[in-house]
């Protein structure tokens, strides 16, 4: 059975599957919505255009999923997708905007936490167990690994790449690809070494934090280009899952990685080999 509060305004031909809730004033006025199981949608909601909600995600007041992308140019008949996945949880005022351009979608993964007032641009791609705080801004394009997190107030710039287990902190304006692994913050962004609490969380093997560590440390404290880090890191460091997405999205970086901040590099890293042994 699905609970549709008389005061909400839902378009007759939308999909709804079992034990999806619609509270009062919420507003779905596009037939190509999907709810799957055990969706809820809160009081004051507003969904348009093509959006699919996977079951058990929760979407509260005044936020608004599937509006039209914030950009020029763009073509009123597209009618590109949003995938939002299973047990997220998409807090007040949120904003998701659909997409621009032939076959392009904005997706989100599975257990993501959104905070009030974030807003994710068209054509965004957001893995599973992002987390992103109060106020953080994604611009239009911007790719996201799983387990990244987002802290208050921060803003990434259009086209960028933020790695799996990155850390962005409050009042980050970053316009450079975010390593994952690693911790960032700033204005303009540094990098402050690796995600050290969010590494430890995960249980992520000795070895692989040996390599991390010196990957960090060849990428981004060497004065080498890339291509000599890399073939460094190849001959001199045993291959892991962790060192090859490492070396995988360095290789695909578009913006370039932020610069360091010079007062963390030797606190951050002896303390962290200090840890790991």
């Amino acid at each position: 059975m699905t609970e549709i509060h008389p005061t909400a305004i839902v378009h007759p031909n939308i999909k709804l599957k079992r034990g999806v809730k619609i509270g009062p004033y919420s507003v779905i006025d596009s037939p190509d919505v999907i709810l799957e199981e055990d969706v809820e949608i809160k009081s004051h909601v507003h969904i348009a255009g093509n959006v699919h909600v996977k079951k058990g995600t929760k979407i509260y007041p005044f936020a608004s999923i599937g509006s039209p992308p914030q950009k020029h140019h763009y073509i009123e008949q597209e009618k590109n997708p949003i995938e939002i996945g299973e047990n997220c949880e998409i807090r007040e005022y949120v904003s998701i905007n659909s997409s621009h351009g032939a076959g392009e979608k904005v997706t989100i993964g599975d257990r993501c936490f959104i905070m009030a007032y974030c807003h994710i641009a068209h054509n965004c791609r957001i893995g599973n167990f992002v987390t992103m705080a109060n106020g953080a801004t994604l611009g239009g394009h911007v790719v996201v690994g799983d387990y990244a997190n987002f802290g208050g107030l921060c803003a990434i710039h259009q086209w960028c790449m933020i790695g799996e287990h990155a850390m962005v902190g409050g009042g980050t304006m970053a316009s450079n690809d975010i390593p994952p692994f690693s911790l960032v913050a700033g204005y303009p962004v540094k990098l402050n070494g690796l995600n050290w609490i969010g590494l430890k969380r995960r249980n992520v093997p000795h070895e692989a934090l040996m390599s991390l560590v010196k990957a960090y440390r060849i990428t981004c404290k060497s004065r080498m280009t890339w291509k000599e880090a890399r073939e460094e890191l190849v001959n001199t460091v045993e291959m892991n899952p962790y060192l090859h997405k490492w070396i995988e999205f360095c290789d695909n970086s578009k913006r370039g990685l932020p610069p360091i901040r010079e007062k963390a590099v030797q606190s951050s890293n002896s303390s962290q080999l200090a840890e790991i042994g």
